[in-house]
């Protein structure tokens, strides 16, 4: 009972002082804070932290309608804004993107699995985060990289293939099967992302468990996220909760330093074999075998304000950012792809025409649809924009932080503000999307009435924002252009390969939303896959 007054008593005096920051900067100067709801800031934070984000975005939906593109939320200690507006957006992250582009402090509970914010997505705008950001665009994103990794896009195509085919129609058989494909989806990306990431084809099992670990900390944000209340107080009311989740993170670490402890004695044995053949001008042989992975970018990776390597715990949360990153939004967004494909048997039928106009037969026997055929394939890039601007994985990106007082549409956007920016609303903008809420791929198309022609859209939003799925500005998510590769290049292989049918008794595929780390499927698609060849 003398906890819970505790509480209570440190809730009314926080409340208090919150209404007495937001007053005085309310009343700097002329201008004010962008309008909103009177809530009471402390109160009113344990109400929207209870909720998740999918529950909040119908709210926000309303207010915006009452008070404008831009609102203001008294949640916490400083003022959280929501924009739904594209010009609003834009003169935030793109012409005044250097004082928009910091983020907020992270949650205690984030804390834990970020090391302390040393993340790319999560770093404070500054030296870290220019020199963890750098080092993934340069060392695993330049397009020379890129390239060497389609060996592994075509074996991790080959196990998607193998998975999917036992479930296949066969002809003259009688026998009708259906698959439920999220999972298989799953696992390729993570076959994919942990060959970019440690260098080696893992075992089933070692992907297993990596997917296990990870997605155990991606759904405990959720599940944990009451902890970041009084988070002091918390650690001694709620310390079970809080063991479960340091054991969380624990098991993390046990499976993933491993590979990243494989991957350094690797580099070292290279190191003392290039000095040997140096020396006696050999060549390296299998040196065509060898891919640069991530965690070889970051064993020499020193941090610039602390003079220091990384130590292997932030080695482990920048692994672990990068699968998150590289699997879940883009198998999300292959799911969401595939089953407006299966939706729409015109969109299916127009995008094979296209595939076989451009693979065909070669050679007297028919092959896969390789990565240099994608870009004679503006239909395909089309259907995926189109995916993207409907479902995105996130209906809003990661959080700003303002570094500096600015002005956003004659109100004021004080320092270290929290900006929260509406991506699903920006996408389903009827004034710059014609019948938004359907799928029209043509619509990304540059020739009349979305006929053949070339896909003219910049999706980097540098100089309009019509839709932001990876974010714009100087936060933008580094790995668009390998996302939309994959995405192209599985989704082209996949209706290459089968013909995709609604399951018997279904009339329709059901493009109900969900809230988990992205915006899945309710209902996760299940189809009849039947071999074209």
């Amino acid at each position: 009972m003398g906890n819970w007054f505790t509480i209570i008593l440190v809730s009314f005096f926080s409340a208090l002082l919150c209404y007495l920051i937001f007053k005085k900067i309310s009343g700097n100067g002329k201008q004010k804070l962008p309008p909103g709801p009177f809530t009471i800031p402390v109160f009113g934070y344990l109400v929207w932290l209870r909720k998740s984000f999918s529950e909040i975005e119908p709210i926000l939906r309303n207010l915006h309608a009452q008070f404008g593109p831009i609102v203001t939320l008294r949640i916490g200690f400083q003022p959280n804004i929501f924009v739904a507006s594209r010009s609003i957006a834009y003169q935030a992250l793109v012409q005044k993107g250097a004082v928009f582009s910091d983020r907020p402090p992270a949650f205690p509970t984030s804390k834990i699995f970020s090391s302390n914010q040393q993340t790319i997505n999560s770093a404070f705008y500054g030296q870290t985060w220019r020199l963890l950001r750098r080092n993934l665009t340069s060392e695993i994103l330049h397009p020379s990289r890129v390239k060497s990794y389609s060996r592994a896009r075509s074996w991790v195509l080959d196990i998607l293939l193998d998975r999917l085919m036992p479930y296949t129609i066969k002809e003259n058989s009688g026998k009708v099967d259906h698959v439920f494909v999220v999972h298989h989806f799953q696992y390729a990306m993570f076959c994919l992302l942990a060959l970019m990431c440690f260098g080696d084809k893992l075992s089933e099992t070692q992907i297993k468990e990596i997917e296990v670990v990870q997605r155990r900390q991606l759904l405990s944000m959720e599940s944990y996220k009451l902890l970041n209340i009084f988070p002091r107080i918390g650690m001694i009311l709620f310390r079970k909760h809080w063991d479960a989740l340091f054991n969380i993170r624990r098991d993390q670490e046990a499976v993933l330093m491993p590979l990243i402890e494989v991957r350094k004695r690797v580099k070292q044995e290279r190191l003392s074999k290039a000095k040997v053949q140096a020396d006696v001008l050999l060549e390296d042989k299998d040196d065509d075998e060898f891919v640069v992975s991530y965690v070889d970018t970051l064993l020499d990776l020193e941090l610039p304000e602390e003079k220091r390597k990384l130590d292997m715990s932030e080695m482990v949360t920048l692994c672990s950012e990068f699968l998150d990153a590289g699997t879940d939004t883009t198998f999300t967004a292959l799911q969401w792809t595939m089953a407006n494909i299966v939706k729409y048997p015109h969109v299916q039928e127009r995008l094979y025409t296209e595939i076989k106009g451009v693979v065909g037969v070669r050679d007297g026997e028919i092959k896969k649809v390789e990565e240099e055929d994608l870009h004679k394939m503006p239909y395909l890039k089309a259907v995926v924009l189109e995916a993207l601007r409907r479902h995105p994985p996130a209906h809003t990106v990661l959080p700003h932080a303002v570094t500096e007082d600015a002005v956003l549409e004659g109100y004021l956007v004080p320092k270290n503000a929290i900006l929260n920016f509406m991506v699903a609303e920006m996408g389903w903008d009827p004034k710059v999307w014609e019948d938004p809420m359907a799928f029209k791929p043509e619509r990304f198309l540059s020739g009349s009435d979305g006929g053949v022609g070339e896909v003219l859209f910049d999706i980097t939003g540098s100089r309009e924002i019509k839709m932001m799925p990876f974010g714009v500005g100087r936060r933008i998510c580094p790995a668009s252009g390998l996302a939309m590769l994959h995405l192209e290049y599985f989704v082209a292989n996949l209706v290459w390969k089968f013909e995709w049918k609604t399951v018997d008794g279904d009339e329709d595929v059901d493009l109900s939303e969900k809230e988990e780390f992205t915006i899945v499927m309710k209902h996760p698609l299940k189809a009849h896959l039947s071999p074209r060849f």
